[in-house]
């Protein structure tokens, strides 16, 4: 303790780091002075455990040492190489239903020891944590880089999102081929059963839904009046084909109301085969979407008496569900659906493009 015999000159300095460190050689001199560490501390506000650790680093370093250090910046020892990291990604994107457990397992074999838990922070921190992201994740790379894909990860992408199983219906633009359904919401009290007449754009997901006491043709075409064909227009974009299923709300002679519409409105109809019933992936994923984000909390959080009451909040939901939540998938990538159809707005060709798409459904509607 001979140093603090050195009694320091009053301090001008405006460093608050050496003020600091000068205050409490200032405690460690008065402990000397008094004969008292605890009587000094008590005059400090300063408890004896933080006295005895400036007094070892004072003795140790000097006025330096009674500095706040900056703290020290080291990477961690157990920090995963990055070629370990790109295994454990590769091996997870090849089985991406496999849990953090079984990766872990895997690994092992091939020599490289993870616990599960290091397993599941990596696949988090490159936003796989999930299997549904994981698989997702599968699906832009089949689309992006033309990766083949094993019978069993179609399979697994398929149930994630039925979209990717109508990937033979392409569409090279918006409002080249919608698709359209029917979707039973429920039963309101005093109102009775209501459905969702939903048209899905199969360029860009952007959806379109109508809500209805019946799965009458005319509901049907309402959604199309009222809704999917002003949008379109306001665009200049041409509805080239609507693709639906075979019921009656859809299909009949050619005064039946729906095919008269779109007859008139020179909209061709394509219909699933009726021998071999396809899944309409579009609006069966639109579906499980909207019931999951929305028909299930908003009937557990409120009471809707009346038909408009209901379409008033989906309306909301849509405006969020096209315009602000970004889409997964092969067909956003991450964008929203009205993202995907302005960058096609902004193509410098766009509008030969739709007549090139129009031309190509006329000729084989003749053939």
């Amino acid at each position: 303790m001979s140093k603090l015999t050195e009694r320091t000159s009053k301090v001008t300095t405006k460093d608050p780091a050496t003020k600091l460190a000068h205050h409490r050689l200032s405690v460690l001199e008065l402990a000397q002075e008094l004969g008292s560490i605890t009587e000094a501390c008590r005059r400090a506000g300063m408890d004896r455990t933080s006295f005895y650790e400036w007094k070892r680093r004072f003795q140790t370093h000097g006025l330096q040492g009674l500095k706040d250090q900056p703290p020290i910046v080291k990477n961690h020892p157990q920090t995963t190489p990055q070629e370990t990291v790109d295994k454990v990604l590769a091996l997870a994107m090849a089985h991406p239903t496999w849990g953090c457990n079984k990766l872990s397992d895997h690994l092992a074999l091939s020599g490289i020891s993870l616990s599960s838990v290091t397993v599941q922070n990596l696949l988090i921190k490159n936003q796989m944590g999930s299997r549904y992201e994981r698989l997702l994740k599968l699906e832009e790379k089949a689309v992006t880089e033309k990766i083949e894909l094993t019978a069993d990860q179609i399979s697994q992408i398929e149930k994630a999102n039925p979209v990717f199983k109508e990937r033979h219906v392409e569409s090279s633009r918006p409002g080249e081929l919608l698709c359209q359904d029917v979707f039973y919401v429920g039963q309101l009290k005093g109102v009775g059963k209501v459905y969702l007449h939903t048209v899905v754009d199969t360029y860009s997901s952007y959806a379109f839904g109508f809500l209805h006491t019946s799965k009458q043709p005319e509901a049907a075409v309402a959604v199309l009046h009222n809704d999917v064909v002003p949008f379109y227009e306001d665009r200049e974009i041409p509805i080239t084909k609507v693709l639906t299923d075979n019921g009656r709300e859809f299909c009949g002679t050619e005064v039946h109301p729906y095919e008269l519409y779109l007859s008139l409105s020179d909209i061709r109809h394509k219909r699933t085969k009726v021998a071999r019933p396809q899944t309409n992936g579009f609006v069966e994923r639109f579906h499980r979407t909207i019931l999951d984000e929305f028909f299930r909390e908003a009937f557990r959080t409120r009471l809707y008496l009346s038909v408009s009451e209901l379409q008033s909040d989906v309306d909301v939901w849509l405006e969020h569900y096209n315009r602000e939540r970004p889409h997964q998938g092969y067909r956003n990538l991450g964008k929203r659906p009205i993202d995907t159809i302005e960058a096609f707005l902004s193509l410098p060709d766009w509008k030969e493009r739709c007549m090139t798409s129009v031309i190509s459904t006329d000729v084989s509607h003749e053939g």
